[in-house]
This record gives structure tokens, C-alpha cells and sequence, in this order.
């Protein structure tokens, strides 16, 4: 049975250690500061990254990897038996998971290719089942078939830091914008069949809890939630208030943190907070 290599990019927001625990392979995206390029989590931090969001005054960008990476990736298992699962963030929210499959049928080594439909910790999840799979040997077209059940059991929402990033990405037009910073509103966005759509406007981040708890209840009905991700930009108060009123209204198995990759901060901005459930 050939050896199951596991490869994804730089937006699953899950730590350091345990994708190097899992010999996990990552592309990374890639990260405009100013007209200089970085390597998202290799030459920049999301961590450091948040100074840049901060202070407001650079030109930020985000950019998928390009065909290169993937194929020199690929092709260095060539000779081996090996089979490679390469699972990327959603295709609709960037062209990486299109760019990892174009080299997937150029390359001599087995590659599939997987559509998250998803970023940040709902990547994440589906990265760490993929994981448990691999070790029990699961065959590739089982695991397919059960990584869709876990997709569709994966819902996001993100409340929007600085509408400064949205206004920049074109996402929102400068006249709501100013109206909308000046009311001080608080977007929310959910993830729906992989992509990002606004859904909701609240005044404070009491009223965003509380749209997202609403919503969740609907979503997570008579199950459980069996992961909850929290990824944030600069807004760890924000983290610990909704992490613990989760905890009260919902039966929560694990939670998970992190500050999340630049690639979602730089349209985010800071402040903004993800919020990523896998129910049962």
C-alpha cells in the first residue's frame, strides 16, 4: 500500500507543532507588504503581521502560490510509493486549490485533490480527520467520501476588525464604508457553500455573540459541538468572552486558538475574530 503524504497551504490556522508533528506538507501563500513579497508563516508571522494592520499605512496584498511550488512539491515523490493528498482552502475564496489541481495532472506522482470549501480552522478540522484516516489506512475514496460529511458539518462566521481592509479589497464601497465606521458597525460574515457573504450588521460585539449564538442553535440543533475554533486578528479580550459563553450555552468537546494567517487578517483587519464550529 503506498504511503499517504498529506499537503495543504498556509491557512488552516492549526499550530506549528502539529503540522510538524504529522509531517504535514505546506505550500504557502503569499504576502504583499509594500511591494515586497513574504511567505506566509515562513518569512511572516500572523502574529507579527498584525503591526502592519495596526498602523494602517502599508499597502497590503494576498496572492496564491504559484504552479511551481506545487509540481516541485509533487514531483519530489515521483520515484516513490507514494500518493498524495493535497487538500486547499475553499476555490472560491482563492485559486490556489485550482493551482494545486493543474499540477496535479502534470506531475508522475498520485495527487488528489481537495476542495475544503472552507479556511482558517474549518481547514484546520478537516486537516486533522484527514490525519486520523491516513493512520488508520483508510483508502483515498473513503476518505473523500467522509471528509464531505465533515464539510458539510462545518460552519464560519467572521466579524469584520476594520472595514479600512474591506473598503481597500473593493469589497465595500468608500461611502459605506465611512458610514459604516462612523457608526462604528461590526460586519458579519458566514461562509455559505464556500464563500464569504456578508449576512449581518451589528453596533457592538455584544450584539455580534449574540446573532452568532442564535444562529449556531439553529445550525448545531440536538447535536454537539464537536470542535470550536476561535481565530483572531489583535482581539484575544474578544476570544476569551466568546470562548467562555460558548461553553455555557453549548456542549463544547475542545476549543482551539490562534492568531489567524495574514491571508484572512488582511481582508479582515484587526480585531476581527473567526469563529469556526464542527458539530457532531
Amino acid at each position: 500500500m503506498p504511503q499517504k503524504i498529506i499537503v495543504t497551504d498556509s491557512t488552516s490556522d492549526l499550530p506549528k507543532s502539529f503540522i510538524e508533528e504529522h509531517d504535514i506538507k505546506v505550500v504557502p501563500l503569499n504576502i504583499t507588504i509594500d511591494g515586497k513579497s513574504y511567505e506566509d508563516q515562513n518569512d511572516i508571522t500572523s502574529e507579527s503581521y498584525i503591526n502592519y494592520l495596526t498602523e494602517g499605512k502599508s499597502d497590503l496584498k494576498t496572492s496564491q502560490p504559484a504552479i511551481g511550488k506545487f509540481l516541485e512539491l509533487y514531483d519530489s515523490y515521483a520515484n516513490q510509493d507514494v500518493e498524495i493528498i493535497s487538500i486547499h482552502l475553499s476555490s472560491s475564496m482563492s485559486g490556489t486549490y485550482q493551482t494545486a489541481l493543474q499540477a496535479s495532472e502534470m506531475t508522475n506522482t498520485k495527487v488528489t485533490v481537495i476542495d475544503s470549501k472552507s479556511i482558517s480552522f474549518g481547514l484546520g478540522f478537516q486537516i486533522q480527520h484527514l490525519v486520523e484516516w491516513v493512520k488508520e489506512g483508510l483508502p483515498t475514496e473513503e476518505i473523500i467520501e467522509k471528509m464531505n460529511h465533515v464539510i458539510k458539518n462545518v460552519k464560519i462566521f467572521v466579524i469584520i476588525g476594520q472595514l479600512n481592509q474591506l473598503i481597500k479589497g473593493g469589497r465595500v464601497s468608500k461611502a459605506k464604508g465611512l458610514i459604516g465606521n462612523l457608526m462604528k458597525i461590526k460586519p458579519i460574515c458566514e461562509v455559505i457553500d464556500g464563500k464569504i457573504e456578508m449576512v449581518h450588521n451589528a453596533r457592538t460585539y455584544n450584539a455580534c455573540m449574540k446573532y452568532i449564538k442564535k444562529e449556531l442553535h439553529h445550525f448545531v440543533g440536538n447535536d454537539h459541538i464537536k470542535a470550536l475554533g476561535l481565530a483572531h486578528a489583535n482581539a484575544e479580550d474578544l476570544v476569551e468572552k466568546f470562548k467562555a459563553q460558548m461553553e455555557e450555552t453549548f456542549q463544547v468537546d475542545r476549543v482551539s486558538t490562534n492568531v489567524t494567517t495574514p491571508v484572512i487578517s488582511t481582508h479582515t483587519g484587526s480585531g476581527a475574530l473567526g469563529v469556526v464550529v464542527l458539530k457532531s
